[in-house]
């Protein structure tokens, strides 16, 4: 099984957007997509001091209407063979006819997930 913890903050914004246009987007809902998560930052303020302004480049807005269907549209090329999805969890199936054929298939699954 695999967990991608904090899912929504690690949506790249640069490969959404490339996501977005495999989907055929038109060229105006494209812009407004990257002006939506451009020029964003964040910073924190501890005992009043406020950090310097940080440029955020990943993640999706929590509690929005658009944040899932974003986060789905960037998982959505995930390797469909012997996985199954479920919003941020995902479990891979193998097969094999003794463990080392097994732990190869397994790899194998692992490596085309992280691609």
């Amino acid at each position: 099984m695999l967990y991608l913890s904090k899912a929504f903050d690690m949506v790249n914004h640069r490969l959404l957007l490339e996501k977005l246009q495999l989907y055929q987007c038109s060229s105006l809902s494209l812009q407004w997509f990257k002006s939506y998560r451009s020029n964003r930052y964040q910073q924190i303020s501890v005992s009043g001091t406020l950090t310097r302004p940080l440029p955020v480049s990943a993640g999706v807005p929590q509690g929005s209407v658009l944040g899932p269907l974003m986060f789905l549209l960037y998982i959505n090329g995930l390797p469909y063979t012997n996985t199954a999805l479920f919003a941020d969890d995902t479990t891979l199936h193998t097969f094999g006819g003794n463990l080392p054929d097994i732990n190869k298939n397994l790899r194998d699954s692992l490596s085309a997930v992280s691609e």
